[in-house]
C-alpha cells in the first residue's frame, strides 16, 4: 500500500540579476531516484551574452545557473510533493514517488531520438503521461545539437510537464556531441556517461556508444584514418566493457536486465550494417552469457525488433527526428516499421511485457520477456 506524504522544500534562490532571473528556466525535474533518496534539478537565467557576426546581426545566448538539491531519509514507495520556489506559484512544484524496496509490478517508458520535430515529441509525451510511468529513458539524440543552448531550451520546454513528476534517464547520442550542457543540466549516477540503477529486482544499465568528443585532424590521411579512430577510443570502450562485466556480475540475481545504448547492434540500413557488425564483434557474447533480456537503442529513426540467442535487440527511435527507411533486413529481424512511437514496459511478477505504441495510441508490437532464473 503506497503511503502518501508531502514534503515542501523551502528555500529561495538568490542571484545577482533581476527578479525575473529568479524564475525557473528549465525544470524542475527529477534525477537520481532511489528507495530513500532523490535529486531535484532546475536552472535559472544567469546572464544574456550577445554574439554579433561581421554583418552586425546579433544573437542572444543565455547563460544558465544550475541548481540541484539532494533529498535523503525518504520512505520507499512513497509519494512526496515538492516546491523549489515556495513563492505561491505553481512554477516550482512537482511530485515524486520513491522506488519500492521490493519486487512489485511497475511500468516505465522509453523514447528515442526526440531531436527537432517538437510537435511530434510533444504529442508522444502527452500519450506517455497517460501511462503514468515510474521513470522514462531517452535512448539518445535528445536534441539536434547538444552544443546549441537553444536546442536544450526547446527540449526542456516540450518535456517540462512530464519531467517535473517523472525521473528522466538520458543516454548519450551522437547529436549530444559530448556537450558540457548535458553534464551541467543532468545529475546521473557513476561517471554520467555510462551508469546503472535498479528498481525492485530489475536492473537498468545505460551504455555510451559515442566515446569522448574528438575531431579527426585534417592532416590524417585516408590510409591512417581507421587506425586514428581505433586508437583514439580503444581504451575508453575497453574500460566501459570491463565496467559492464563487473556490474552484471554484481547484479546476477536481478530478475530482469535491460541495457540501453544509442547505436544499435543490429541495423536494417545498408549504410549502417557494417558499423553494427563491428559493435557486435566488440561486445561478443557478454549479453547472452549474462542472461540480458533486452538491449534497447535509438539512432536508426524507425522501429526494429531482432532476436539473437534469446536477447531482444530493439531499435526504438521514433520520438521526433525525421523517420528513416530500411533497406537491409537482417536474418534476426522479426518486426520493423517506419513509425513515430514510444514503448511502455510493464514489469510483472513472472514476466515483462513491452508494448510498442504509435503516436496515435495504437499498439503495433508486443514482446513478452520471462523473468530470469537466478538460482
Amino acid at each position: 500500500m503506497k503511503n502518501f506524504v508531502k514534503i515542501f522544500i523551502l528555500f529561495s534562490i538568490f542571484i545577482g540579476y533581476s527578479q525575473e532571473s529568479n524564475k525557473i528556466a528549465f525544470g524542475p525535474f527529477i534525477q537520481q531516484m532511489g528507495t530513500k533518496d532523490a535529486t531535484i534539478c532546475w536552472s535559472t537565467v544567469e546572464s544574456e551574452p550577445i554574439l554579433t557576426d561581421k554583418d552586425g546581426k546579433t544573437k542572444t545566448i543565455r547563460e544558465y545557473k544550475y541548481h540541484k538539491i539532494h533529498l535523503g531519509d525518504l520512505k520507499p514507495n512513497t509519494e512526496y510533493s515538492y516546491d523549489v520556489l515556495n513563492d505561491g506559484s505553481d512554477e516550482g512544484k512537482g511530485k515524486l514517488t520513491t522506488y519500492p524496496d521490493e519486487a512489485i509490478p511497475f511500468n516505465f517508458v522509453t523514447i528515442g531520438d526526440t531531436r527537432n520535430r517538437h510537435d511530434v515529441h510533444g504529442e508522444i509525451l502527452n500519450k506517455i503521461m497517460d501511462k503514468n510511468p515510474r521513470f522514462i529513458v531517452n535512448s539518445g539524440d535528445l536534441v539536434r545539437n547538444g552544443r546549441a543552448i537553444e536546442d536544450w531550451e526547446a527540449f526542456f520546454k516540450v518535456s517540462k510537464e512530464l519531467m517535473r513528476n517523472t525521473p528522466y534517464y538520458p543516454v548519450l547520442g551522437n547529436h549530444e556531441k559530448d556537450s558540457p550542457y548535458y553534464y551541467d543540466m543532468f545529475d546521473l549516477p557513476n561517471n554520467e556517461k555510462y551508469y546503472y540503477f535498479t528498481v525492485g529486482d530489475a536492473l537498468f544499465i545505460v551504455l555510451d556508444s559515442e566515446g569522448i568528443q574528438i575531431s579527426e585532424p585534417s592532416f590524417v590521411t585516408d590510409k591512417n584514418s581507421e587506425k586514428f579512430w581505433h586508437e583514439a577510443f580503444d581504451e575508453y570502450f575497453v574500460t566501459q566493457k570491463k565496467w559492464l562485466e563487473k556490474v552484471l556480475d554484481l547484479n546476477h540475481e536481478a530478475g530482469f536486465i535491460f541495457i540501453f545504448q544509442h547505436k544499435p547492434l543490429f541495423s536494417i540500413m545498408k549504410n549502417r550494417v557494417e558499423e553494427a557488425e563491428i559493435a557486435r564483434a566488440f561486445w561478443g557474447d557478454i549479453f547472452e552469457r549474462h542472461g540480458v533480456q533486452v538491449f534497447l537503442n535509438g539512432h536508426d529513426h524507425h522501429y526494429h525488433h531482432a532476436i539473437k540467442n534469446g536477447v531482444h535487440f530493439i531499435t526504438s527511435a521514433g520520438g521526433g527526428a525525421p523517420l528513416y527507411k530500411f533497406d537491409a533486413i537482417q536474418p534476426e529481424s522479426v518486426k520493423y516499421k517506419k513509425v513515430e512511437h514510444y514503448m511502455n514496459v510493464e514489469i510483472n511478477k513472472e514476466n515483462a511485457v513491452l508494448h510498442a505504441i504509435d503516436i496515435h495510441g495504437n499498439e503495433f508490437d508486443t514482446i513478452v520477456v520471462k523473468r530470469r532464473k537466478t538460482n
